[in-house]
């Protein structure tokens, strides 16, 4: 059992948890994720480390609940444990010194790109951050992405918090403007494709993570595959970084949506358990 020892709201159906986990703590690396099993039984699901204390032993884990097992995690406050939590895994994002770079964060996201900001940074890049959701009420981490950062741009699909509009907007400016040698994108996947085809023609290095299906997380069942460059990869052994003109979108997207109507239906019975008082 790995104990919670801290959840904190950052927005409607997200939240912060800090989880010990002092094997996985002193080994993570910006990029890398862990499998998490809430419960016994339950289904594993990959999670992206947005921090890690090898002192105090924790991880820290930023999720929004938009299915059955993320709205089971929701329901954990401090104290409570997860029942797995395997990890370091996946390669970590390639860090170097490009010069002057975007790190894009759509949605939650930007939970994932924080810590690769935090590391471009380190590597002595200039960060130009870019951030979007699609109301005010759904931005996180606005204040620790501008820590990292050189500039941040905030966007929201209502306008309601930064620029109206997506995260490609400020992307195309900074492209006109040749400000750019490198862009990290991590996102939906519809984002993460729109940014893969501004960078593509002016040639500008582009890594998106790929959030793919994911079981074993240790390239045993192959339920993650992505097409790169016309090459079978999976993205938890291969990745979850890539090179985003390298990728099939149209059929990542494709198999993203291969199990939409069992996690509706599982979703569905499990908010109705809720509503009943009859979850285990």
């Amino acid at each position: 059992m790995f104990r919670i020892l801290e959840v904190t709201t950052l927005a409607p159906a997200i939240r912060r948890y800090v989880v010990q986990a002092p094997l996985v703590a002193p080994k993570r690396q910006a990029g890398h994720f862990v499998i998490v099993r809430v419960a016994e039984g339950g289904e594993r699901i990959p999670l992206t480390i947005v921090e890690g204390d090898p002192a105090r032993g924790t991880i820290t884990l930023i999720v929004q609940a938009v299915g059955k097992t993320t709205r089971q995690m929701a329901m954990l406050r401090a104290g409570d444990g997860l029942a797995d939590v395997l990890g370091p895994l996946g390669n970590p994002t390639p860090i170097a010194r490009h010069g002057a770079l975007a790190c894009i964060g759509g949605g939650v996201g930007t939970a994932e790109v924080l810590p690769i900001a935090r590391a471009l940074r380190a590597a002595g890049n200039t960060v130009h951050s870019i951030i979007g959701a699609r109301s005010r009420d759904l931005i996180i981490l606005e204040r620790e992405m501008s820590r990292c950062s050189d500039s941040l741009a905030v966007t929201t699909d209502d306008g309601t918090c930064g620029r109206s509009g997506l995260v490609t907007g400020p992307l195309q400016e900074l492209i006109e403007a040749g400000r750019l040698d490198a862009v990290y994108a991590i996102g939906p996947l519809p984002i993460m494709r729109a940014v893969a085809d501004l960078t593509r023609a002016p040639r500008i290095l582009t890594w998106v993570s790929l959030n793919a299906l994911m079981v074993h997380g240790t390239g045993m069942c192959g339920g993650c595959r992505v097409m790169v460059g016309g090459e079978m990869k999976f993205a938890c052994v291969d990745g979850p970084e890539f090179d985003a003109h390298a990728v099939d979108f149209d059929e990542l997207i494709r198999r993203s949506r291969m199990y939409g109507d069992l996690e509706r239906v599982a979703d569905e019975r499990f908010r109705g358990a809720c509503a009943r008082g009859s979850v285990a």
